[in-house]
């Protein structure tokens, strides 16, 4: 099966109240992972791939990497560019092969930010391209993205209603109070921001740093209209710690499959439990 946009799965998520997850895609093995969980589950899912990523693995072996994914487990995936800074990034990512992109124009202006995601939806459409946008600052530190949390500023519920009806994105990620990277202590949620954006608007609400935050309140985001949730470091957190358990009980460990197969299974056992708490088993 060809990589999808992300409008071949979201918009049925937002109708049966559960979560498709992005999972970021840092190298080979965390591609694997994330789909034998999903393959095993029949879950669609997204590979979100950030700009370091992209510096990291390179634009070629990115798309190569998760076409393979999608012919080999004949699952609706959707490659996605994860925080877009530009509309030239977004245009190169199309061009080699993704199927979605996300324009993060969040440190703009409110107006600026219409203005540039407009561009980026217009040329997206065009080539059959789902579109992600982003209002308000999201605090914490993911790949090259540093927010200090008091920085970070809560979305606007009528702002990120007018963002919507202005730009037409597809999904729209919006600042309530999670942030990227693990928590010190639990996040405070604002549901109502969601329930409030999310039922004016017909596409979902997309919930970035949800590594880390507590099951129930993922329930209830998915609930408020949560219909897309970004999962990173939780799996880079699982690969990490098994590598370092398997090369401090043997230094004489040099085979690098010896310490990331493990790390693999780990991941794997991550993102099936991921699916499980969105609700998207058996529904690819």
């Amino acid at each position: 099966m060809p990589l999808v946009s992300m409008n071949e799965f979201l918009p049925k998520a937002k109708a049966g109240k559960y979560a498709v997850g992005q999972f970021n895609m840092n190298n080979l093995e965390f591609a694997q992972a994330i789909t034998e969980a999903a393959q095993e589950l029949n879950s669609p899912f997204i590979f979100g791939v950030s700009e370091g990523a992209l510096k990291y693995m390179g634009i070629e072996y990115t798309v190569a990497i998760a076409e393979a994914a999608a012919k080999k487990s004949g699952l609706p995936i959707a490659l996605h560019l994860d925080h877009g800074s530009s509309f030239e990034v977004a245009m190169k990512c199309i061009r080699a092969g993704f199927s979605s992109v996300m324009f993060d124009g969040s440190h703009y202006s409110f107006e600026e930010n219409i203005r540039l995601t407009k561009e980026v939806v217009k040329a997206a459409r065009a080539m059959g391209v789902s579109v992600e946008g982003e209002l308000g600052t999201i605090g914490g530190v993911e790949d090259d993205i540093s927010v200090d949390e008091s920085d970070a500023n809560l979305a606007k519920p009528e702002e990120a209603i007018r963002f919507y009806e202005e730009t037409g994105v597809d999904c729209l990620a919006i600042a309530v109070g999670t942030a990227h990277g693990m928590y010190a202590g639990e996040p405070n949620i604002r549901f109502d921001i969601i329930e409030k954006v999310a039922s004016a608007i017909p596409v979902p609400v997309v919930l970035h740093g949800g590594s880390g935050v507590p099951d129930e309140m993922i329930k209830q985001a998915i609930v408020a209209g949560v219909g897309k949730i970004n999962v990173n470091t939780e799996n880079q957190v699982a690969c990490t710690e098994t590598i370092r358990e398997v090369l401090n009980k043997d230094a004489k460990v040099y085979d690098p499959r010896k310490y990331l197969t493990p790390a693999r299974k780990a991941m794997v056992e991550v993102v099936t439990s991921k699916i499980k708490l969105f609700g998207s088993s058996n529904q690819a």
